[in-house]
């Protein structure tokens, strides 16, 4: 019993020291911990750039001490709440027309444009339903996922993109589902759960899924804004933020995860 007695003592007195020099556990593979004393940030961000901007805040918050909070999702559906709550500090849609619909809805000022969105054909692993082009997204028995329209930024452009090319009514007869998130449509055709689905080139999971590319004058690409909010009670931090995604360490980031960066002169015909 004292044994244990001791024991207990020891484990106490070492906590103790511990609290009382300070040690936080950080190392030089750990970012410094977010200064508490500075704002937090809230940004609504489409998902399809999650795992690029995920590492573009926690570089910042490394860097300047300011936290980011994001909140996800669609980008017509991300709207939508900043419109019901007016409060946050950031937009990035998936499209500058969502960014255009907040402007007028007085949410938002200016924006800087980031990346490209270019839309592809992604398939199941091994591509067991042969698919090869979008007219194939036709035919009868294939099993397509597109993302919904308009919540989502890859849905509304989908159909666009089906539609230029004179498709759009056949192959909604083959859509098994419209997701809300261009992220449930990656677990559908990575589950072989669809046949085949329009998705950001940059999400492509190649131990996962194929990809089947859309010739440049079949496809249409979306230009990637961010900017500011009206509501923001922290404008200065949050032009910081915005100024870091677009700077040269931000950008090399979205490089990395498979971005093509604004501007390109492989999308030169592409308008905000």
């Amino acid at each position: 019993m004292k044994a244990h007695l001791l024991f207990i003592i020891a484990l106490l007195v070492a906590a103790t020291a511990a609290f009382a020099c300070g040690c936080t556990g950080t190392t030089a593979d750990t970012p410094a911990a977010a200064d508490t004393t500075k704002p937090e940030l809230l940004v609504y961000c489409g998902a399809g750039m999650r795992e690029p901007m995920d590492e573009i805040a926690a570089a910042f918050t490394n860097q300047t001490g300011i936290p980011i909070n994001f909140i996800y999702g669609g980008s017509n559906t991300i709207l939508t709440q900043m419109n019901l709550t007016k409060m946050g500090d950031v937009y990035m849609p998936g499209a500058t027309a969502y960014f255009d619909s907040a402007r007028n809805m007085g949410l938002v000022e200016n924006e800087s444009l980031v990346v490209y969105h270019v839309p592809v054909i992604a398939v199941p692993k091994g591509n067991p339903a042969s698919i090869t082009s979008l007219e194939d997204l036709a035919k009868p028995g294939v099993r397509v996922v597109l993302g919904d329209n308009p919540a989502t930024a890859i849905g509304q452009l989908s159909d666009k993109l089906l539609a230029k090319n004179n498709l759009l009514e056949d192959v909604e007869k083959n859509v098994v589902s419209r997701c809300g998130t261009v992220n449930e449509l990656l677990v559908y055709i990575s589950m072989g759960q669809a046949d085949a689905g329009i998705i950001w080139e940059d999400l492509y999971v190649p131990e996962k899924m194929d990809l089947v590319y859309i010739p440049n004058k079949d496809n249409m690409a979306k230009i990637v804004p961010i900017g500011v909010l009206t509501a923001s009670e922290h404008p200065n931090e949050a032009e910081q933020f915005t100024a870091f995604v677009v700077s040269d360490e931000g950008k090399e980031i979205f490089t990395r995860h498979g971005f093509v960066t604004y501007p390109s002169d492989a999308y030169a015909d592409v308008k905000p």
